[in-house]
């Protein structure tokens, strides 16, 4: 019975009391976590792309 109750609550909530964004705020939400995606993308690219040389010009001293 508390399982069948919770589903009503549930239910109710989120038709009444929870407000959804509209079209054009989750595609503004959308583009704006795209863009923050990918400059953490170029971020770790170019981390990477240091440590790689840094660690090639230390093996370079060493051989």
């Amino acid at each position: 019975m508390k399982f069948v109750e919770n589903l009503k609550e549930s239910y109710v909530e989120l038709v009444h009391k929870v407000s959804w964004p509209t079209r054009k705020e989750l595609s503004k939400s959308a583009v704006l976590v795209l863009i923050a995606s990918i400059i953490l993308a170029l971020i770790v690219l170019l981390m990477d792309k240091t440590f790689e040389s840094v660690m090639s010009f230390v093996y370079g001293l060493f051989s």
